[in-house]
């Protein structure tokens, strides 16, 4: 999968060919992303605007090359959005043979922690984005921030207020009115130069006062009326420690930090389009050599999932989800926990494209990705979710036969494997019905099926318990038709999967659903989350195939008839495996005309 993201509209320009399914369709479209045309087309790669804008930057000189970065917060987990900006500032840099920085925006101490750094960057590494030696952090720059600071105030550019936060919003103005100017808008030069100092040497309470920009309280641009470029925040820092008690402002310190790294292109999301005139006025008065360019791009939205900090970690401190990586969220730790792919979420960004226009993406989209990603790579297993004892009267008591299964019978280069089969099995209960329905083709008393490389069997009836649950179904099987030696006597019209009864392994099975209720929308009308109380289900006393007896965590399976499957990466332990659903194979997602 190219590390390029195109508009979905330019990747697909010819219409669906006539008797071509959606699913097929889809699958055409990422097998000609990925470099497989159709007979008879042409390629067609098209420039997003990005591309565009740095093709343009190159040709005219502006840049010999391309460098770029990824810059978060280190306040949080990483989510799928995130993923989308990882592997476009990466995929730019890689294209253009440039280079690819990662960065911690590390300047706000309150709300930072070292557990938030080493998680973002154990999904960047997971995700595939190479900073090579080129790790940093904002904090490392605080000394040139200050002297930017400075070098601001002696150029009448900067200056010491004494408003509170009330009075500074009051001063502000709104949209429609402009500002005011700060009382202390014309102090000397002299005079804010002592203050800043004293500032950085403790000597004001925290909120006490704070250096301003002086540029336009008139400006219709609000970002640009006199924003405060340091606070006073008595705080350890994670990094710093309890070296610095004032700290640069987020607008005041990312274009200082993408000038000292050489950053040509700073590639960040909508809204901060009307922050640019604050970044270009950043880097002009401090009068920095080949500044970099801002270009924003729109956000990846998808629908009806959960995205914002205060509300997962409210769902983890009521205990709703177990931590940050619950597989019903969407950061990127929880989707790897649940067993997503670095190439699924790839492909998905690709298929979602760049543009300037915020919209929001069906999450059927991204489980169709895990499901292309997946369905040639992975073994195709027998597992008993809901198990039921299928018992064949006529097979000999204390025989054990082994059967050769095709690991994948779409992908022969993944051989094949033997697979015990005996007189006691597991079937999924589902797979069994006394009084059945009319186009039932699956077991039941008189009806023969064939049991899923092995043998037909023949139902001769079931025993119940004293509550009336069936416990036991009782089947008779023809030995002449054991699949593969070519019987053609008679055929069957239903096909089952089952689990040898004596070798099978018993594990924990999670099925997740979204952790939001589809029908009602993610958020009440008291801003709380509508919540789908059957997001998890779990099934204790399931079945699988003795292979899966050595399988590790985040190894992943298709189940038969079941879905994919992943070891859990934290609950899961030897003797006692637990199973996370990645994505049932079927889905109900309709491609979109264009």
């Amino acid at each position: 999968m190219s590390c390029y993201i195109y508009r979905f509209e330019e990747v697909v320009p010819h219409k669906r060919r006539k008797g071509l399914g959606r699913a097929d369709f889809m699958s055409e479209i990422v097998n000609t992303e990925n470099g497989q045309q159709q007979e008879g087309e042409k390629e067609t790669v098209s420039r997003n605007f990005i591309e565009q804008m740095i093709d343009k930057d190159l040709a005219e000189g502006v840049y010999d090359k391309v460098h770029t970065r990824f810059p978060p917060e280190p306040n949080g987990y990483l989510h799928i959005g995130h993923a989308k900006s990882i592997l476009l500032n990466y995929g730019l840099a890689k294209q253009y043979k440039g280079q690819f920085n990662m960065r911690f925006d590390d300047t706000n101490p309150t709300k930072e922690k070292t557990e938030f750094v080493e998680s973002i960057k154990e999904d960047i590494e997971w995700l595939g984005a190479d900073w090579e030696d080129r790790l940093f952090f904002a904090s490392d720059y605080f000394e040139q921030m200050y002297e930017g600071a400075v070098k601001l105030i002696k150029k009448g550019k900067a200056y010491v207020s004494d408003l509170t936060a009330e009075q500074m919003k009051e001063y502000r103005g709104t949209l429609t009115e402009p500002g005011k100017d700060d009382p202390n808008r014309d102090r000397s030069i002299e005079e804010n130069l002592k203050l800043f100092e004293e500032m950085k040497n403790g000597i004001y309470q925290d909120g006490e006062k704070v250096l301003r920009a002086k540029i336009d309280m008139k400006s219709p641009n609000i970002n640009m009326r006199d924003p405060i470029l340091y606070r006073v925040a008595h705080m350890a820092h994670h990094n710093t420690g309890e070296k610095w008690c004032i700290y640069p402002m987020y607008d005041f310190a990312h274009p200082i930090e993408d000038a000292i790294e050489g950053i040509t292109h700073s590639i960040c999301t909508l809204e901060f389009e009307d922050h640019r005139p604050l970044y270009e006025w950043v880097v002009r008065e401090l009068e920095y050599p080949n500044p970099p360019r801002q270009i924003e791009f729109a956000k990846l939205y998808l629908t009806n999932v959960v995205t914002g900090k205060r509300y997962i970690k409210k769902l983890v401190e009521e205990g709703i989800v177990d931590g940050w990586d619950d597989p019903r969220l969407v950061s990127i730790a929880a989707l790897r926990r649940r067993g997503f792919t670095p190439e699924s979420i790839k492909m998905f960004v690709d298929l979602c494209g760049v543009s300037k226009s915020n919209s929001s993406v069906d999450y059927a989209m991204l489980e169709y990705c895990i499901r292309e990603d997946l369905k040639l790579k992975k073994p195709r297993m027998m597992a008993a979710l809901d198990p039921l004892k299928l018992i064949i009267d006529n097979y000999p008591e204390g025989q054990t036969e082994m059967l050769t299964v095709a690991n994948n019978m779409e992908n022969e280069s993944m051989g094949t494997r033997e697979v015990p089969f005996g007189r006691e099995l597991y079937i999924d209960r589902e797979d069994f019905m006394e009084e059945p329905p009319k186009k039932y083709f699956r077991l039941y008393p008189g009806n023969e099926v064939r049991l899923m490389n092995a043998y037909f069997v023949k139902c001769t009836g079931c025993i119940k318990d004293e509550d009336g649950k069936v416990i036991e179904v009782h089947c008779t099987y023809d030995p002449e038709t054991k699949c593969g030696t070519g019987f053609t006597g008679r055929k069957v019209k239903g096909t089952i999967h089952w689990v040898p009864a004596l070798q099978a392994v018993k594990a924990e099975v999670r099925l997740y659903e979204n952790i939001i209720d589809e029908e009602k929308g993610v958020y009440n009308e008291d801003g709380s989350l509508n919540l789908n109380p059957s997001s998890l289900t779990v099934l204790k006393d399931c079945y699988l195939e003795p292979a899966l007896a050595d399988a590790e965590e985040f190894d992943s399976f298709q189940f038969v008839r079941q879905g994919y499957f992943c070891v859990d990466c934290k609950d899961s332990k030897e003797g006692a495996l637990v199973f996370n659903r990645i994505v049932s194979l079927k889905s109900s997602y309709v491609l979109p005309k264009n």
